[in-house]
């Protein structure tokens, strides 16, 4: 990759939570002049990490004419807008509110800021669910109609070196030519695993913290979840437990499919998907491979691919455990964030 490329291209960062997609821009070369998001709790950990300021604005509300002035600043502008999949994901699909969900509108707003602004380059991450709507072909059919060159494809992320098995759709689209997601890096032996990811890190019991890094720390366990814990084997699921160890639903015809939660992970396999509830045994294969405790916020983070000195808190505080829980589940992992950065710079760098 040529440095003087990748600084000729700047990007601003739409619904940027705490910068997972930004710091994966900035490792692949791009200027990325700020993220916006609505949620203020981000900030922190989105300025302290990154070298981009942090904007807490509705997209909604969003002057034009500023973001405008960031494109005009480089001579290639991408616009990223990975809107909350929280509305999209099969965990809700079965849910008859969703459509009144103002979040299933975000996609759109998105739509009409590229229409505003006009950027060179547009990306978009979300769940591969999100594929099967007409909100999604209604987006895409916007940006061939104005112009834009655009693929998209599910992808798996240990594809890309991401140690976990995470699956997400990603956007790109251009007006400078056709433009593709850089091919797979990591063949399945190759993978990241769980290993790789969490070695080095201190051991900790349910309930407590290393004290060198405030958030390698592990929620607190019940009793019963913690005789659970220790009756289950890596990679293994609830149905090696003893009768009296199992919940009623797994006893029930319609629970015994759910064979991946209250699961420990293995060493030598790729992390489960990271979600907002990564720190709780019983809401998937969260389990330490060898302690007895669930994922600490620190072992999310890292499954996630952040560097293992983001920092999500400011010195002296104690982090709000669930909010940072939740900032982690929803980030696009940095390490993707890169793959796409570097297929942007591959891009700009072919049309030169």
């Amino acid at each position: 990759m040529s440095r003087e490329t990748a600084k000729t291209i700047g990007a601003v960062d739409l619904f940027c939570g705490i910068g997972g997609l930004t710091r994966g821009l900035q490792d692949a070369g791009i200027k990325v002049h700020c993220g916006v998001d609505l949620d203020e709790t981000c900030r922190y950990a989105y300025e302290k990490n990154n070298k981009a300021k942090f904007v807490s604005k509705d997209v909604n509300q969003l002057e034009r004419d500023a973001i405008k002035k960031y494109a005009s600043k480089t001579k290639h502008f991408l616009l990223a807008g990975c809107a909350p999949c929280q509305t999209f994901s099969t965990h809700t699909q079965k849910n008859k509110s969703r459509d009144k969900d103002a979040r299933w509108e975000l996609l759109n707003s998105f739509a009409t800021l590229v229409d505003d602004i006009g950027p060179d380059l547009v990306t978009m991450e979300n769940v591969p669910s999100l594929i099967k709507y007409d909100i999604f072909s209604g987006f895409v059919r916007r940006l061939k109609k104005a112009g834009y060159h655009v693929s998209f494809s599910v992808v798996k992320c240990a594809d890309y070196g991401i140690p976990q098995s995470r699956r997400r759709l990603v956007l790109l689209a251009s007006r400078l030519g056709e433009i593709n997601l850089m091919p797979p890096t990591h063949k399945k032996a190759e993978y990241k695993t769980v290993r790789d990811a969490l070695i080095g890190l201190a051991k900790i019991k349910a309930g407590t913290e290393d004290k060198k890094d405030p958030l390698h720390k592990a929620a607190g366990m019940t009793d019963i979840n913690l005789r659970r814990i220790k009756a289950s084997v890596p990679g293994g699921t609830w149905r090696d437990w003893d009768d009296h160890l199992r919940l009623p639903c797994h006893k029930r015809k319609t629970g015994r499919t759910y064979s991946g939660v209250y699961g420990r992970m293995k060493w030598t396999s790729v992390g489960p998907t990271v979600t907002t509830q990564f720190y709780n045994y019983g809401t998937g294969r969260f389990g330490h491979p060898e302690q007895d405790r669930a994922l600490s916020l620190r072992e999310g983070a890292l499954l996630q691919s952040f560097p293992p000195d983001y920092d999500f808190a400011p010195p002296g505080t104690t982090p709000a455990f669930n909010a940072i829980a939740r900032h982690i589940g929803n980030a696009v992992p940095v390490r993707l964030g890169e793959v796409i950065g570097k297929s942007v710079v591959r891009h700009v760098e072919g049309l030169i």
